[in-house]
């Protein structure tokens, strides 16, 4: 059985746990406190960050993208990467966007001070920061409407690994209630279609001590 040491709010390890899901991989979750620096973790990955999985065999494989490229090529179906040259490197390029644009502008500045401030005790949140997430934020959601108002999914016409690393960072900072889902009918469709999948129900159920979601979290139809 495989083992993902994770963080619940962590959209890079979400974004793994949804990954896991597609391909129908079993696998263990085990969340570590990286902020402990646990000897033990540490010789896993000395790097002290999550995700990383653990193989059967004990072969540890680190880092949201790594993994995420090491499915793809271990259990290639369902293809989460696209078939062509041309579709890899626009998931490749929205997996980007995300995993760093995003998460710069929007996730680290919500979710990031609101609630990772308070269990690290880094002192209070930077509201200049947070006023910089809320204001992000809605060139993102219009960005997602963008594409998906011209596509099926962000990428193209199939489910990619750019709608599960987009959904990671999202159910992250929806699980805090900061997507402001009203302003944008098409991203919120396409969110909806996201949390109805199989692979996304787990994340739907996460409660984080001290930090409940609000009421629409889990609710598929918003």
């Amino acid at each position: 059985m495989r083992t993902l040491y994770h963080l619940w709010l962590s959209p890079f390890c979400r974004k793994v746990r949804i990954a896991l899901q597609e391909k129908k991989a079993e696998f263990d979750l085990k969340a570590e406190n990286v902020w402990d620096r646990r000897p033990e973790f540490l010789a896993i990955n000395p790097a002290g960050e999550v995700p990383v999985l653990i193989e059967p065999d004990g072969t540890a494989i680190s880092g949201s993208q790594v993994i995420c490229e090491y499915l793809e090529d271990t259990i290639p179906e369902p293809a989460m990467l696209g078939k062509t040259p041309l579709e890899r490197a626009e998931v490749r390029r929205l997996v980007q966007w995300f995993d760093e644009k995003f998460n710069r502008e929007v996730t680290e500045n919500l979710v990031g001070e609101k609630v990772n401030k308070r269990f690290l005790k880094l002192g209070q949140p930077d509201s200049s920061a947070i006023r910089a997430g809320y204001t992000n934020i809605h060139h993102h959601l219009g960005y997602i409407a963008y594409l998906v108002d011209r596509r099926k999914w962000l990428a193209g016409d199939q489910f990619s690994l750019a709608d599960i690393a987009a959904a990671a960072h999202l159910s992250c900072v929806d699980y805090i209630g900061d997507v402001p889902w009203n302003e944008s009918p098409s991203a919120k469709d396409w969110y909806a279609r996201i949390k109805s999948r199989p692979s996304f129900r787990p994340l739907l159920g996460d409660q984080i001590p001290g930090v409940p979601p609000p009421k629409h979290y889990a609710d598929l139809d918003f």
